[in-house]
């Protein structure tokens, strides 16, 4: 390995309870500071951002979290279907002015998210465990609670979360000599994002988005009995599958008492309401194709399982077993990538990577993912056309700028490394890679070194 590669900083995986995103509050040079009224309960909050610069986050990190996720499903029909019935509860929703959308995304874990301005998303690994439609709405509807209740700004203006310059998956931290530098730092960035964009809910979010959720449902013609069905779901899983659903429990705190009150409410507020349909049928048969890919989906939540704990031999046994089930399957593709990279071996990552691109060209982390290959293999002119392509497709990643840097300092075009570098420090100046970037620029003499201390 090239020596300056022997030096560069090191990584950890990030809990999926950081939340390091940039935001308009942390760097906007005026910030509107004060009390708002909130559009659920009517009354007055602390809130330092404004609708614009929730929308405006939401932009920016939105696809990123979405790309992490392996991409939106690739069946329109079902992704369709998905919007409508998300749309229509959106127009009895407190805010219904918001620019609202819906998707279902590849990723197989159990997990359903939203961002503040109203991108939400649903993973296969919940939608294959859904049963019916009005369970899909009161999904989708808690989602539509904390952007209407506006949980996410809520928490940010009280200074509970903080942004730290777009440093989204680049803090220091020890490396595993045993997998090797750049095949942590490979799974690491194949995670960009992963839950870190995502809020940390706390019981009471959780309790008013039920109660918002099980609203907007009811009003849009679903039975409230979809709200008691998810949470029997989401107990039931987590107490025979408890790996699948951690990024869900860590972001959206579960108990029997969530349970409980839905239970409640069908039974009095919303008992007039059990009678509107739950359509089952026609559930089941906009996730006929979903569901036939099952046995793949269930394989590849146990190969995540075992990469989690670097059992990556294990790990790769599973994802073999999806691909035998669903060949083309771009998740299974770009997860036994990162398996094989994890494993220190470029070539046979870089096999799935190619063909991960093949069957989702629209989709861009298979590009970093190849690049990382390509990277360990000291073909730098390769590893740079990959994430300069993955940075076209999806630009706004760090990570990609720092690498661009370090390949291109692989083959000796310090100028071009530079600007890159220089690049890098103008989104994130804390950190490993920072600190890295800086003294290259030092060195070089782009950059005077900083005064020394007396």
């Amino acid at each position: 390995m090239p020596h300056f590669l022997e030096e560069r900083i090191y990584h950890r995986k990030m809990t999926r309870r950081d939340f390091l995103w940039l935001t308009s509050v942390s760097t906007a040079s005026v910030v509107v500071t004060g009390c708002a009224i909130n559009p659920v309960t009517g009354k007055p909050q602390l809130m330092l951002m404004s609708e614009n610069q929730e929308i405006q986050l939401d932009k920016e990190h939105s696809p990123h979290q979405f790309s992490t996720d392996y991409g939106p499903l690739q069946d329109q029909p079902l992704n369709d279907y998905i919007s409508e019935v998300g749309h229509k509860m959106a127009d009895f929703s407190h805010r219904p002015q918001m620019p609202y959308s819906f998707r279902g995304v590849n990723a197989t874990y159990v997990n359903a998210y939203a961002f503040p301005g109203g991108s939400i998303a649903a993973t296969r690994g919940i939608l294959i465990a859904l049963q019916n439609e009005a369970e899909l709405a009161a999904l989708l509807g808690h989602e539509l609670g904390h952007v209407n209740a506006r949980h996410t700004a809520s928490r940010m203006s009280k200074g509970m979360l903080i942004g730290v310059g777009l440093a989204l998956g680049t803090a220091v931290v020890s490396t595993s000599e045993k997998y090797g530098q750049l095949a942590q730092l490979a799974v690491l960035l194949g995670q960009f994002g992963a839950g870190l964009l995502l809020a940390h809910y706390s019981r009471d979010d959780e309790r008013q988005a039920d109660a918002l959720g099980m609203q907007y449902m009811t009003k849009a013609g679903h039975s409230p009995e979809g709200m008691v069905g998810l949470m029997e779901l989401l107990n039931t899983i987590s107490k025979h599958k408890p790996s699948v659903v951690e990024t869900m429990f860590a972001t959206h705190p579960m108990s029997s008492e969530r349970y409980q009150t839905a239970m409640t409410a069908a039974d009095t507020t919303y008992q007039s309401m059990k009678t509107l349909p739950v359509n089952r049928d026609r559930y089941m048969e906009k996730t006929a194709k979903l569901r036939r890919d099952k046995k793949a989906i269930e394989a590849m939540q146990q190969g995540e399982t075992k990469m989690a704990t670097e059992q990556f031999r294990p790990a790769s046994r599973q994802f073999k077993k999806a691909l035998k089930h669903a060949p083309n399957d771009y998740t299974a593709l770009a997860m036994m990538t990162k398996c094989q990279l994890a494993q220190e071996k470029p070539n046979e990552a870089r096999q799935y990577a190619m063909q991960a691109k093949q069957v989702y060209p629209a989709e861009a982390q298979a590009h970093h993912l190849n690049g990382i290959a390509n990277m360990m293999k000291n073909q730098f002119d390769a590893a740079y056309q990959d994430f300069d392509t993955y940075e076209q497709m999806l630009p706004g990643n760090p990570n990609t700028v720092f690498l661009k840097g370090t390949v291109l300092e692989g083959m000796q075009n310090k100028p071009a490394a530079a600007a890159e570098y220089n690049r890098y420090l103008k989104m994130s100046r804390q950190g490993g890679q920072a600190e890295y970037a800086a003294q290259r620029l030092t060195d070089w003499g782009y950059m005077k070194p900083p005064p020394k201390r007396k």
